[in-house]
């Protein structure tokens, strides 16, 4: 059995502390408990603050990273544009730079599995470099789940 793997990241327009970002930040834990509570959640990454401002995969204060499992694409993107997920998509130019590369991977992984955080930048890297591939892909051209083991 599969699961979907996600990453995304976003350049922050100021630090994480910043007055700037406050709202962004103070809505974190909101955010977080409807993607946990939706339907095909299976795992997120986060430390012990509850979120994952602390991961730095990509070595840039800057950058901040969400990495998440889901049962199926059709359960991820529900969260992404039909949950109170979208506040934050829509309000995203307050908080983040507009990126010049990918921003958002998918990858199937065997379900128990979650990806770590040098996994995850990987898997964007190479969706960055090759487009759409079986192995790291977007909502653009979405890979169909393997066939389980």
């Amino acid at each position: 059995m599969y699961h979907l793997a996600q990453i995304n990241i976003a350049q922050l327009i100021a630090p994480i502390d910043s007055p700037l970002l406050a709202d962004f930040v103070g809505d974190l834990d909101r955010i977080n408990a409807i993607a946990e509570n939706s339907k095909g959640f299976v795992w997120r990454l986060k430390d012990e603050s509850e979120n994952a401002t602390s991961f730095n995969p990509f070595d840039d204060s800057s950058l901040i990273v969400n990495i998440s499992v889901w049962e199926s694409v059709e359960d991820l993107k529900n969260f992404v544009y039909y949950s109170g997920h979208i506040e934050v998509f829509i309000k995203r130019a307050k908080w983040f730079e507009k990126m010049k590369t990918a921003h958002m991977a998918l990858w199937w992984i065997e379900a128990g599995k979650n990806p770590t955080a040098e996994e995850a930048r990987n898997k964007l890297l190479e969706l960055d470099h090759n487009g759409d591939t079986d192995s790291s892909f977007s909502f653009k051209k979405i890979v169909e789940k393997p066939n389980s083991l």
